[in-house]
């Protein structure tokens, strides 16, 4: 019994070494996101996925053409956000948003947000904690 529980102890221990990696490199901030290139966008949320493991927030951003362009915007996980004082119903369909974040490296509407501004003006960091992420750049 003693050896079977040995083994056992051995397989998680295993499955744990095994799996982190490929947990750590999911959250990589820099795998998808540019430290460099910050950028600040204003527009209307037409859409929000709080899923694992990380929610989603889609804004309509017009540019300066004229042309409104979906940008997907990166969140932490809905768990997270729930302790920071946000939930599904904080940014319904047209609220109208400031947020702060970093662009995608492969240049697609795609951002990872570190904070976002509600119209009454409160602020809320919003991005992934420890994933390499920049907190304090703008």
């Amino acid at each position: 019994m003693v050896m079977f529980a040995k083994l056992i102890f051995f397989g998680v221990g295993l499955a744990l070494l095994v799996g982190v990696p490929r947990v750590s490199a999911h959250h990589a901030f820099s795998a998808e996101f540019d430290a460099d290139r910050p950028l600040e966008l204003h527009g209307t949320v037409s859409k929000t996925e709080w899923i694992n493991p990380h929610s989603w927030i889609h804004v309509d951003v017009e540019g300066e053409d004229g042309q409104v362009v979906t940008w997907a915007i990166e969140c932490g996980a809905p768990n997270s956000l729930m302790r920071r004082g946000l939930n599904k119903n904080s940014v319904p369909v047209g609220t109208e948003l400031v947020i702060d974040g970093f662009r995608a490296k492969d240049g697609s509407n795609t951002a990872n947000a570190r904070d976002i501004t509600l119209p009454d003006g409160s602020t809320f960091f919003v991005g992934s904690s420890g994933t390499g992420a920049p907190y304090e750049q703008r």
